[in-house]
């Protein structure tokens, strides 16, 4: 079955909790079709619309990223892993980033620490999958690769949680390689799982480097979520189309590496049937390490398996 998760403030938070009641409730193996807001909280679903704001269902003090959910699926409980299969991902006609302006470290290292902040305005195009913008008098094109920085379900932990760091069960994860045809494999830790997604990004680097990838709306969204009882994970895994990925999250870029490294050679005795100090060789020939991202908070490594490296 496919239901429409209408873009309302109801339906949006800006915070995670276990507690919150969901949304809507569906069973394993149902789609959501949806259209998700910008990072600032608004929507436009073309050049000659106006656009309009939204708020937070959850009426939190400090509302974070806007995020529709949660969703509850039903056999969905502790212990059991959350299959998120991401069919469709298509931006909107806009984008904004930004860069300088905040006193952060990645700053104070490129030296644009006492720099103004710099808002760039982006046309997008989802046919011909480009964005283009201007600085000073000059046009710059991308090519768009449009994905989901923010799936997650609800954590184990009570209370309210903010939305900017990644953690054990997804969230803000930023990871440019979760596009259409990928699917994000997520460790539940409540009943229901109480999924959540937003923080559509048109395009992204490795790194997400000023802070911000292209922030976008979506105009379409198409997920299938599936419970999953014949797998075992602590930490999110994926299956994208060009390879497997696994995650670490931690404020230490070193330990979030050996997060996702010890991951990663789980994943290798799971495929290869070989031991661990086996798959840690295979590992040194064939994946690759990235920086997902470096600016919420928790930083992101992720491991990349390719397929076919290794036959």
């Amino acid at each position: 079955m496919i239901h429409k998760l209408e873009l309302r403030s109801e339906n949006l938070q800006g915070s995670f909790s276990n507690e919150y009641k969901p949304v809507l409730t569906i069973n394993s193996g149902d789609s959501l079709h949806l259209t998700t807001p910008d990072i600032q909280w608004g929507y436009s679903p073309s050049k000659d619309t106006e656009r309009i704001e939204y708020n937070s269902g959850q009426n939190e003090e400090k509302r974070g990223h806007p995020v529709l959910g949660p969703v509850a699926v039903r056999g969905a409980k502790p212990g059991t892993v959350l299959e998120v299969r991401l069919n469709e991902i298509k931006p909107g006609w806009y984008g904004r980033n930004w860069a300088g302006g905040n006193k952060n470290w990645q700053n104070e290292k490129i030296g644009i620490i006492d720099e103004e902040r710099l808002q760039v305005d982006w046309e997008l195009d989802s046919k011909s999958m480009t964005g283009k913008c201007k600085l000073g008098e000059k046009e710059f094109r991308v090519a768009l690769q449009p994905f989901m920085g923010l799936l997650g379900v609800a954590p184990g932990q009570p209370g309210i949680h903010p939305t900017p760091p990644p953690r054990n069960c997804g969230g803000n994860i930023d990871c440019k390689e979760l596009v259409t045809g990928s699917t994000l494999y997520l460790p539940v830790f409540t009943e229901g799982a109480l999924f959540s997604i937003g923080d559509g990004h048109a395009v992204q680097g490795d790194g997400e480097i000023s802070g911000t990838a292209i922030e976008c709306p979506m105009d379409h969204v198409d997920v299938t979520l599936t419970v999953r009882e014949d797998i075992k994970l602590s930490y999110p895994r994926a299956k994208t189309p060009s390879g497997w990925i696994t995650f670490g999250f931690h404020e230490d870029l070193n330990e979030a590496t050996g997060i996702a490294l010890y991951e990663m050679m789980d994943l290798i005795q799971e495929l290869y049937n070989v031991s661990r100090t086996e798959a840690t060789a295979l590992a040194s020939v064939a994946v690759d390490l990235r920086i997902t991202q470096v600016v919420n908070g928790a930083k992101g490594v992720h491991a990349v398996l390719p397929f076919g490296a290794v036959r």
